[in-house]
């Protein structure tokens, strides 16, 4: 098992704040300490300030308090970190800091302008410690002459300038690795899912499609050879109009899972399409064709303009209603309610009575719609509630937002 990443967020997240701290502690110092290098009297030890040295030991605060956002504007941080040193009398410890947040950050023209820079500001800084009668980095230069101070500050510059940047771009290629394995991760998760899907698809058109369309061959030649009894030759046809209904909707179900939105699989010619609000007369037409007694209510503002997406929700959560009313009370009536607009949302009501008697045995089914009509409310981000009420009634209640289109 490997390690926990949101301990590892919350661990770089410490480090960061950690290095922070420091960074800005550390700058602030340096700038304390030039500010009292710059007007230290050796005979009085006692340490002169003029607005020239209080300004420059502001400016150096000042662009030590910008390390705090390093990281999230690198450039313009940087930018800020060089003023000091190269206006006023400071240290270039901000602004070696900011070049190695820009180099981790940064790998174009823009780093190279930002590091010529810093490499000035630290050139003036190391100059200014090379005049000093005691310096650090005096001890590099072992000439006496002023060549040999002005090669020693080019020298000690470029060694200071050239650790934040190689720190800074190592930090940089790593962080891309860790992008680049995460985003081939989620690729792979992606191609993972995507062959499930397809399997799936696979299965669901060879099984479900051969036997929906024996269906509708079957149904059509009993519709034949029913001869002069109408009613057999209106439940062949009904037969035969819902098994080629539901071969579209199963194109659209094998398009959806293979990713090709309505289906890849269809629609042909165009006749196929995903259901509307306009649609659920048809649905309830056709429940009464199977000999299901249906009372339909109606009362929308603006249904030709609601989005496809509630239309199809809705179409399929009142679907699945009755088909619950088909298989759990048959015989039974049901009343189905939709009233709604933009402003106050879709609301969803389907009720009927609950059978007398020990309950029939269901017909066949997946078991699972109320849960389905459940996660289709909830990615859409309304409500349902389904259960026996008082009376003796079964009711479903759904409530859908109208989104703005």
């Amino acid at each position: 098992m490997g390690p926990d990443p949101y301990a590892l967020r919350m661990a770089r997240r410490v480090l960061g704040i950690v290095n922070t701290v420091f960074a800005v502690s550390a700058s602030v110092l340096g700038s304390l300490y030039f500010f009292g290098a710059d007007g230290y009297e050796p005979t009085t030890r006692t340490v002169h300030s003029n607005w020239w040295s209080i300004l420059s030991l502001l400016a150096g605060i000042g662009a030590a308090v910008m390390l705090c956002w390093r990281h999230r504007w690198p450039t313009l941080v940087t930018a800020i970190a060089v003023v000091p040193s190269l206006v006023f009398v400071s240290d270039a410890l901000a602004a070696l800091i900011s070049l190695a947040a820009l180099a981790a950050n940064r790998r174009d023209h823009v780093l190279w302008m930002g590091t010529a820079a810093v490499y000035a500001a630290s050139t003036l800084t190391a100059w200014r410690d090379l005049r000093g009668s005691e310096s650090i980095a005096g001890t590099f230069v072992t000439a006496e002459t002023t060549a040999g101070q002005v090669v020693g500050a080019f020298v000690v510059a470029a060694i200071v300038t050239a650790i934040p940047l190689l720190v800074g771009i190592i930090r940089g290629v790593r962080g891309d690795l860790r992008r680049q394995q995460a985003h081939e991760r989620e690729l792979r998760a992606e191609m993972t899912r995507q062959e499930e899907r397809s399997r799936i698809a696979r299965e669901m058109h060879d099984v479900l499609g051969h036997r929906l369309s024996l269906l509708s061959l079957h149904a059509g030649a009993l519709e034949v050879s029913s001869g002069e009894e109408p009613s057999r030759v209106e439940a062949a046809r009904t037969v035969r109009t819902a098994a080629r209904q539901s071969l579209e909707d199963l194109r659209q179900v094998i398009g959806v899972l293979r990713g090709g939105g309505e289906g890849t699989e269809g629609p042909r010619n165009g006749a196929a399409r995903q259901p509307a609000l306009n649609d659920l007369p048809n649905l309830v037409a056709d429940s009464r064709k199977a000999g299901l007694v249906v009372d339909l209510t109606m009362l929308l503002e603006g249904a030709d303009a609601a989005p496809p997406q509630l239309g199809t929700a809705a179409y399929r959560i009142v679907q699945e209603a009755l088909t619950n009313v088909f298989r759990h009370a048959p015989g039974s009536p049901a009343a189905v309610s939709v009233r709604g607009g933009k402003e106050s949302g879709l609301a969803i009501e389907v009720v009927n009575p609950l059978p007398a008697g020990p309950p029939a045995e269901p017909s066949p089914g997946s078991g699972t719609g109320l849960t389905g009509i459940g996660e289709r409310v909830a990615l859409l981000g309304g409500s349902v509630s389904a259960g026996p009420t008082d009376g003796g009634v079964f009711t479903l209640r759904v409530w859908l937002p109208w989104p703005r289109q």
